[in-house]
């Protein structure tokens, strides 16, 4: 499986892909939502886990993209420092699968995209 993983901190974007790449999983890295919406289009990732806010296009943005332009159910996992209530909110009713506050353990972000391919195997068979 392909995980596009954008996050504008660098440090906690190379830990993401080393945690994740050392569960087999296929990475692909953006350090802005800019560069995250060509990876999108260029890509074709299985799942994105994105930061709400980042440079150039925000998380939000990304995940009204995905869901509107591109009509495509592609699981979204948001991450974000901000424990806003209406962000958070806003981030689910813009069509975000899920959604983890930093500061989080790497191995419950593997958890959560464990389970959400574990759930788009039970709605295709």
């Amino acid at each position: 499986m392909k995980i596009l993983v954008c996050e504008d901190e660098e440090i906690l974007l190379t830990s993401l892909a080393f945690r994740l790449k050392k569960q087999g999983f296929e990475i692909i890295l953006a350090k802005d939502g800019k560069e995250a919406l060509t990876k999108i289009k260029t890509e074709s990732p299985d799942l994105i886990v994105a930061d709400i806010m980042m440079p150039q296009v925000s998380g939000l943005e990304l995940i009204t993209f995905v869901r509107k332009k591109m009509k495509s159910q592609l699981p979204i996992i948001m991450i974000s420092a901000m424990g806003n209530d209406d962000t958070v909110l806003e981030a689910f009713r813009l069509g975000a699968t899920d959604f983890i506050s930093k500061p989080f353990k790497p191995s419950e972000l593997v958890l959560r995209i464990k389970m959400v391919f574990q759930e788009m195997e039970l709605a295709t068979s």
